[in-house]
């Protein structure tokens, strides 16, 4: 831990009495809104405080919550889904948002109905805590239901056993959220409370983890602060490379923030996973800065210290040496959208979904299709990191009529979308995000219009490429790594990066800043031309751009 004095939320967190501060008098109380202290311990039950930023000039804020699923894997049962949509109806704003962490999120939940929405999550055994906070955040694993081999279902064992032991132990949790208007305990498993992995303040920041294959890196393992890659022989997990020091997150203004990539630390068998990964944990705990939150994230410790030194604590917090790791690294990435065969004579359905928003609008009406499908065929889901959704275990005579439901309902399969518009995703931003400094989600759907508009007019319909949308420097939708990055510079214009990859093993450069959100498709069309002329056999667009360089693109 730094020397320096603790920042503001150290000290709320050391004083919170294990996360409960005083939310159950908040929560009683008749104002739109909790204060201070409690609107950042209520993070770590995964909820937000938010207000509509649209509303702002009527001169007082419309409070409303973001209540946040963790979801490990992203698996969910069509119950467990059916219940999320219903408490959206009821509770929030009739909407319900597929993270790019797996989770779910929903908005507009006012604070007289945020107990019993977090109560009703909880009742479909789902569960809000740490889905946000500084602790380890949602497991994220391939979703793809595979069933031909064990190595997807040991992966997302593997998630799940590492969200249990990870999971905060304290019960205020279950004190505040899970019981009835008497007081009475509605769903609680009690637990320990002493917190043996987080302590008294838990973690310095944020932390989050991923599993993943090499040919299949869909939960960009590269941009965690650990990620979990498995080495499969003979259709076997013999091990995973233990990656180091991801994140996303950035101010422009402070020179000493930047985004990462992971390192490689080490390669570790299966019967060494949890005991590794809480010595990290433990790690990151103990020397993370608290002083600065700006620099806390386990990607400074890393850089300030350099990976041999963090290695070497590493190895004695866990007690034993850890070796190299193996030389196998991450190859490709597959968004698993549209028709595919597990390998049980069944077959599953990527659906994808602008932006993870899952509702009735107009036409498109996903939200009512879903309802139709999970009621008829009860088949389990996941949920993807680019925001879209897996329907599972589905009998090939079903095919035809699943197809017409979809269609029915303005919903457009896969196979008619744009490769660029299957790889895209964007944050919420405004309305609701305090941190937005532009549009995301909102424009997402025109930006993307504007993008494929350009592509083809250079012969590039049928490219990969990756384009993740954000409001603000702070990186939640991943904009740092993909193969055309927009972040959020102020309203209406955007820095817009080139040369990451779908992949997500490499971050980008700046190719031009304060791009207004009307330009972005003209920016990149001389660059899109370039491409298209110079390109080696197979060369993806942003190994194209990283190739020759930010001042090759520099093309006014």
């Amino acid at each position: 831990m730094a020397d320096d004095k603790p920042s503001k939320l150290e000290v709320i967190k050391d004083s919170s009495d294990y996360l409960r501060g005083t939310i159950e008098e908040d929560l009683s109380n008749s104002e739109p809104n909790v204060h201070g202290d409690n609107a950042q311990l209520l993070k770590f039950h995964g909820t937000y405080q938010q207000d509509n930023r649209d509303e702002r000039g009527s001169g007082s804020k419309s409070y409303s919550f973001m209540v946040r699923s963790r979801i490990p894997g992203g698996k969910v049962t069509a119950d467990q889904f059916l219940a999320e949509l219903d408490i959206a109806d009821k509770y929030a704003n009739q909407t319900v948002r597929v993270t790019d962490r797996q989770g779910f999120q929903l908005h507009g939940v006012v604070k007289g109905n945020l107990k019993e929405t977090i109560r009703g999550i909880n009742e479909s055994k789902l569960s809000t805590l740490s889905a946000c906070g500084d602790v380890c955040r949602n497991f994220m694993c391939c979703p793809a239901p595979h069933n031909n081999s064990p190595v997807h279902d040991q992966m997302q064992a593997l998630a799940a056993e590492l969200a249990q032991h990870f999971a905060p132990q304290s019960t205020a949790y279950s004190e505040i959220w899970l019981t009835d208007d008497e007081g009475e305990k509605t769903k609680v498993s009690e637990v320990s409370f002493d917190e043996p992995i987080y302590g008294k303040t838990y973690l310095p920041r944020k932390f989050k983890m991923a599993i993943a294959l090499p040919e299949d890196n869909c939960v960009d393992i590269y941009t965690q602060d650990l990620g979990l890659m498995a080495i499969v022989e003979d259709e076997k997990i013999v091990g995973y490379n233990v990656l180091v020091g991801g994140g996303q997150g950035m101010t422009p203004a402070k020179k000493n923030t930047f985004p990462a990539v992971g390192q490689k630390l080490t390669f570790i068998t299966p019967d060494q996973v949890v005991a590794v990964c809480e010595a990290v944990v433990k790690v990151q705990r103990d020397f993370g800065n608290r002083a600065d939150r700006r620099q806390a994230r386990m990607k400074y410790l890393i850089h300030n210290w350099g990976l041999e030194k963090f290695k070497a604590k590493v190895e004695e917090y866990y007690g034993n040496s850890l070796p190299e790791p193996h030389a196998t690294d991450v190859t490709d990435v597959d968004d698993h959208m549209g028709w595919h065969d597990q390998g049980d004579g069944k077959l599953f359905l990527g659906i994808n979904v602008e932006s993870g928003r899952i509702k009735d609008e107009g036409d498109f009406r996903l939200k009512t299709a879903l309802r139709v499908l999970l009621n008829k065929y009860g088949m389990e889901t996941r949920l993807t990191a680019l925001q879209g959704i897996i329907l599972c275990d589905i009998d090939s005579s079903d095919k035809l009529e699943i197809e017409s439901i979809l269609k029915d309902h303005g919903v457009t399969l896969a196979e008619k979308l744009s490769l660029a518009r299957r790889f895209s995703f964007a944050c919420p931003a405004l309305p609701t995000c305090g941190l937005a400094i532009a549009e995301s989600e909102r424009v997402m759907p025109s930006v993307i219009d504007s993008i494929d508009a350009v592509m083809q007019e250079h012969g590039l319909g049928e490219e990969r490429i990756s384009v993740h949308m954000t409001g603000c420097p702070n990186g939640c939708a991943r904009p740092y790594t993909p193969d055309v990055g927009l972040v959020g510079k102020a309203r209406g214009k955007y820095t817009l990066y080139l040369g990451g990859n779908a992949q997500g093993t490499r971050i980008g450069f700046i190719h031009k800043d304060m791009v207004p959100e009307e330009e972005i498709g003209s920016t990149l069309s001389p660059v899109l031309a370039k491409f298209k002329s110079e390109r080696t056999e197979n060369e993806a667009f942003g190994d194209f751009c990283h190739r020759i360089g930010k001042e090759a693109l520099a093309v006014e």
